[in-house]
């Protein structure tokens, strides 16, 4: 089975989401759908998943001046995951700290 969920996303805002709409972010990879992910997420975290919504992250073209001259890249691409909880359920992810 292919590695589904990548790392949680912990911001400012996902934060705030949280306490608002009980939803949490998560880093997926790019080939995963949606039924994948609310799998993984039930299995490993042992909640109730009410909605899932994805999108992907485009990376930026980013450059930089140096002694040698311009060097030019990109970040990379991904893939996020919105993911609300049935009422009353909480992820927890400090626990193992």
């Amino acid at each position: 089975m292919k590695e589904i969920l990548i790392k949680p996303l912990i911001t400012e805002k996902m934060s705030a989401d949280t306490e608002r709409n009980n939803s949490y972010g998560f880093v997926v990879a790019l080939g995963a759908n949606k039924i994948e992910i609310k799998k993984a997420i039930e299995t490993e975290y042992n909640v109730t998943v009410e909605s899932i919504r994805t999108l992907r992250v485009d990376g930026k073209a980013k450059q930089r001046f140096t002694k040698t001259g311009m060097v030019k890249g990109r970040t990379n691409v991904y893939k996020k995951a919105l993911v609300r909880l049935v009422k009353g359920e909480v992820i927890d992810f400090y626990d193992n700290i």
